[in-house]
């Protein structure tokens, strides 16, 4: 029996994956499943460059604001609830499309990560919390190595995930992998550095200067307004402590840079270049996709 096929529109930020994703699931029959740790949050929108519901041209998306930004969201629980999405769009003899930039959560869907089950520890993540990025990696490669060597070293939030696990069993232990009964088909959109910094600096200007008078600073007022405290912001992966453009530009091009160090490790992923245009790339990419079925 054939497995059923799930189409992964992964790369960097502001290389133009939702577009795309909605492109292809317009010709396949698709619905879209972000694969994005910060779009999970509610009222994370400009700053995260989330898809708005005019840009989604009638595709159904789904595992976007799904979380209060107050509370922690773990890629376990991401990966619980996405594979429920997968069973029910297929149920519903669509093509599941899943787009995003976060490698850990795509890691999770399509190699089928198993993580350990250590429960949270508050107290200590509360004291840890304290320290700077710096100090719990250097805490991290002591009690072990192994993990030190694999994680991102500027996560201060998965960083704080090991120590807890590590603490708890000892070591974070080995992960285990079990493959998913899917077929995935992985496609990477990725552009030289220098247009890559062209395009991101295009979208931080719109964050900053939008229409309509809505901005990223307005964003950041209310999510203050609404009890989300700056350091709780810094931890969700974006600069929102004072933002200017240029702290945003330079801190999307860091995140960037994080992004295709993890992809280039995928050799599943088929790169396309995000400076054809759009309409012919999304023709070349379904083609490519029947080719692989």
């Amino acid at each position: 029996m054939s497995k059923s096929k799930v189409i992964v529109i992964l790369g960097q930020t502001a290389t133009g994956k939702s577009a795309l994703a909605v492109k292809i699931a317009k010709k396949l029959n698709g619905e879209v499943v972000s694969a994005d740790s910060r779009q999970v949050y509610k009222g994370l929108d400009i700053g995260t460059g989330k898809i708005t519901q005019k840009e989604m041209r009638g595709v159904p998306h789904h595992l976007l604001d799904v979380v209060n930004p107050k509370n922690k969201f773990t890629v376990a629980e991401y990966k619980e609830l996405v594979e429920v999405k997968i069973k029910e769009i297929i149920a519903r003899g669509k093509v599941p499309i899943i787009c995003g930039g976060t490698g850990f959560y795509i890691d999770a869907i399509t190699k089928g990560v198993v993580f350990p089950e250590v429960p949270p520890n508050n107290t200590l993540r509360k004291k840890l919390s304290t320290e700077s990025v710096v100090a719990l990696f250097k805490m991290l490669e002591k009690l072990d190595q192994n993990r030190a060597r694999n994680i991102d070293a500027k996560n201060k939030v998965r960083i704080i995930r090991a120590i807890e696990i590590t603490k708890t069993l000892g070591k974070v232990p080995e992960i285990i992998e079990k493959k998913p009964p899917y077929k995935f088909i992985k496609i990477g959109l990725y552009l030289p550095l220098e247009k890559l910094k062209k395009k991101v600096e295009k979208r931080v200007k719109q964050m900053f200067n939008p229409p309509f008078g809505r901005g990223l600073l307005v964003e950041i007022r209310k999510l203050k307004k609404a009890g989300i405290s700056d350091k709780r912001l810094q931890e969700l992966g974006f600069e929102y402590h004072n933002p200017t453009y240029e702290k945003v530009v330079s801190e999307t091009m860091k995140y960037a840079k994080r992004q295709i160090v993890w992809f280039k490790h995928d050799k599943e992923i088929e790169w396309f270049d995000v400076s054809l245009k759009k309409d012919r790339m999304s023709d070349l990419i379904v083609k490519q996709i029947k080719a692989r079925v």
